[in-house]
């Protein structure tokens, strides 16, 4: 059974830890719960942070290109002044009438298909998921969720019971089925919309045979924990038309790729050319202010909204739409889309040459900024290979730059800064990389 689960993690006594830091871990250690993890393997230690930047309390910088969280920067001064103003005046529910409230829902809806209509806030990308999947299992009828083998959708009951990334100790609901990608299965990509066709559709003939029956195909539309499988677009559209077909909703999972990360388009899910029932929301929504949302078409909507009851006393709240008010008004002004992409493009053309120049790098995959790099030499089984990419993460936290491991083997690297990156960001991380790289495989 797996219980390794956050390989890129601080374990005492891997490395040699200062004082000031020990104190506060053992302190940690003392109230916190166990569940919780440190990342790397000397913990990093911040009291600040700024636009790309991270700061220690010695005043050293450290270049974020891990957080998707605050995409448009730490501690945007924006969007601080509008909360602020915000929580200044009121702080309030759903509950009450307020046109900021209204004004911002249209505008979100506004960057969707004009078939996904209404929207529900939350306060979590988790929270979004569990409504999410109540929403497609009470217009359904049915318990089945099909997901991605690798997938992770959040941190409630029922979100971590189809989130096999989660590791094996976190039991699957028996109503889930996975499915393999292309990529990690070795399918080409000319094979890959054929190979998730038939991986759905099997799914649903089992959960139809055991009387289960399909509620919802629930993906990330850029399959992050799945090792960032971006690649064909459109390769999930038949997998998408088996599930309309017997009966299941389409839940998109934009939680990572949302906002704008891919560059081309400011969902993900518009990559694959597909429209789904419904969308989550989270993380960037708020620039770190915890709010989210379910966007979908107003049918399911309807018909949960006519026999359930959903009241959230955060979700929506005031302070929490001036955030993500704040956050859709710079996107459009300050065309961030665009600038992702040509940062994106960047960034590839970057890590070709590097890989082109030194062993390690088996392969690149990008939508915008958002990138995976699998770490490996030829003949290196599945253990080393995931040795080598987390030395190239810790060595360059030590060199002053934040990434990190995805996958189910954990040896692809999982790059995602804030939208803001700008040149000169992107060259630092590539010689930060190409240092590490070196160093890696130069101790294999």
């Amino acid at each position: 059974m797996s219980t390794d689960l956050m390989p890129n993690r601080f374990t005492p006594g891997e490395a040699t830890i200062p004082p000031r830091e020990s104190e506060l871990i053992a302190r940690r250690d003392s109230v916190l719960g166990a569940s919780y993890r440190l990342q790397y393997r000397r913990p990093v230690h911040f009291v600040r942070g700024e636009g790309m930047w991270l700061y220690d309390p010695d005043g050293r910088r450290y270049l974020d290109f891990y957080n998707n969280v605050p995409s448009l920067g730490h501690c945007n001064p924006e969007i601080n002044a509008a909360m602020a103003e915000q929580a200044s005046r009121i702080s309030a529910n759903t509950r009450y009438l307020e046109p900021r409230l209204v004004d911002y829902a249209e505008r979100l809806v506004a960057t969707f298909p004009e078939e996904l209509n209404r929207v529900v806030f939350t306060c979590t990308g988790s929270e979004s998921n569990d409504l999410a999947l109540r929403i497609a299992r009470l217009t359904s009828g049915r318990e089945g969720v099909i997901v991605s083998s690798h997938a992770y959708h959040g941190t409630s009951a029922a979100t971590a019971m189809v989130s096999p990334n989660l590791g094996d100790a976190v039991n699957l609901s028996p109503a889930v089925r996975m499915v393999s990608l292309h990529g990690p299965a070795g399918i080409p990509e000319e094979q890959a919309a054929a190979f998730f066709e038939q991986q759905v559709r099997s799914a649903i003939a089992d959960l139809n045979r055991r009387g289960i029956g399909i509620a919802a195909l629930l993906f990330d539309s850029i399959f992050s924990s799945d090792g960032v499988w971006v690649d064909p677009p459109g390769f999930i559209a038949d997998g998408v038309k088996a599930v309309r077909e017997a009966g299941g909703l389409i839940i998109a999972d934009e939680v990572q790729p949302g906002f704008g990360r891919t560059g081309t388009h400011m969902w993900g899910f518009e990559r694959h050319q597909v429209v789904p029932d419904l969308v989550t929301l989270g993380k960037p929504m708020g620039n770190g202010f915890p709010i989210g949302a379910v966007v979908g078409r107003k049918a399911p909507m309807d018909r949960f909204g006519a026999t359930a009851r959903y009241s959230n006393t955060f979700g929506g709240n005031t302070v929490g739409i001036a955030a993500a008010d704040a956050v859709l008004a710079i996107l459009h002004r300050d065309r961030m889309l665009e600038h992702a992409h040509a940062m994106g493009e960047r960034l590839k053309v970057g890590l070709e040459h590097l890989a082109k120049l030194h062993d390690g790098i088996r392969g690149i995959r990008n939508a915008g900024l958002f990138c995976g790099i699998d770490i490996g030499l030829d003949g290196m089984g599945g253990a080393s290979r995931r040795a080598m990419a987390l030395e190239i993460v810790n060595l360059m936290r030590d060199d002053g730059v934040l990434i990190s491991t995805t996958g189910a083997n954990e040896d692809t690297l999982k790059v995602r800064p804030p939208l803001i990156c700008q040149s000169e960001h992107v060259d630092r991380f590539l010689e930060s990389i190409e240092c590490a790289l070196k160093k890696a495989v130069a101790q294999v």
